[in-house]
């Protein structure tokens, strides 16, 4: 079974199933200016939540993940998300 799991709700929500030690399931908002800010244009608004999201598992435990949340709010916990589309050790390509 995949490790994360997303589905578009609509152009800017996804839902996000991450199956790890348990089952958790997590909305995640990507507003067109938020794509642009994080992605710089180099990935679509799927492969930054997925990247986001797989950042946030090296960061802290998926039961502490929000449930809901606006993909900017990354950055007010790790600052270092602002350079999410350079991190090259997060690998979208699975």
């Amino acid at each position: 079974m995949k490790l994360i799991t997303i589905q578009k709700i609509n152009e800017n929500e996804f839902l996000v199933r991450i199956n790890k030690d348990i089952e958790t399931y997590h909305t995640v908002i990507v507003s067109d200016e938020a794509h642009e800010i994080f992605s710089s244009g180099e990935l679509t608004k799927e492969q930054l939540v997925k990247k986001s999201i797989l950042f946030l598992l090296q960061k802290e435990n998926q039961t502490s993940i929000l449930k809901k949340f606006h993909i900017g709010e990354i950055e007010n916990y790790f600052p270092e998300f602002s350079n999410i589309a350079k991190i090259g050790w997060i690998d979208i390509s699975g």
